[in-house]
């Protein structure tokens, strides 16, 4: 078990039995309007994610966990991008967009970041955020990122492929004001990333 607490929200490693959930949430072509995936049209697809992920878990590539209101799976925050040397991840957030504007998105950005940087003790988190996506840029400005540049035709979508804005928050930046309980042990291939 690993789970990150907050006041309303936990974060936890994914499972067989947020399938439904995650269907549920990434079947919304509105939900997954700026994703490279989507929407999901089979209960099938957010299976193999569970499954790929654990993968990528265990080989130290890409740590995901499902965001959880009352114990039911309302979205999934990520660290992609990992790098051990330069003690940096990028950051990745989607959530059913029922749940968008209710304060998921900081307190689940505010548990990840406190893993982050607590936990992991990174010094650096990034985040893209599509150019036209202006809910997501305001919501990273508002947690402190900080907008760094313009990657131009950085993200491919089907066949197309959009610039995107790069985001960064740096350890000293992060503003460590949610109350966080950490419970059971870090993934193996994240342990003691920062040092």
């Amino acid at each position: 078990m690993f789970e990150i607490v907050g006041p309303t929200l936990t974060l936890r490693l994914p499972e067989e039995a947020d399938v439904a959930a995650l269907f549920a949430l990434g079947s919304d072509p509105e939900t997954t309007q700026w994703f490279s995936w989507g929407p999901y049209r089979g209960e099938d697809e957010p299976r193999a994610w569970i499954e790929r992920a654990a993968a990528e878990r265990a080989a130290g590539e890409r740590l995901s966990l499902v965001i959880a209101r009352d114990g039911e799976a309302v979205g999934v925050t990520e660290l992609t991008e990992p790098s051990r040397r330069d003690q940096r991840a990028m950051v990745g957030t989607w959530l059913g967009a029922a749940h968008w504007g209710t304060g998921v998105n900081a307190e689940s950005k505010a548990l990840l970041l406190y893993l982050a940087f607590a936990v992991l003790g990174l010094r650096r988190v990034g985040a893209y955020a599509n150019v036209d996506n202006a809910r997501s840029q305001h919501a990273l400005e508002k947690l402190g990122f900080v907008r760094e540049g313009l990657l131009r035709r950085w993200h491919r979508h089907g066949d197309r492929y959009h610039d995107v804005l790069v985001y960064g928050l740096l350890r000293e930046e992060w503003a460590d004001d949610v109350a966080v309980e950490v419970r059971g042990e870090v993934p193996a291939a994240f342990a003691g990333f920062g040092e």
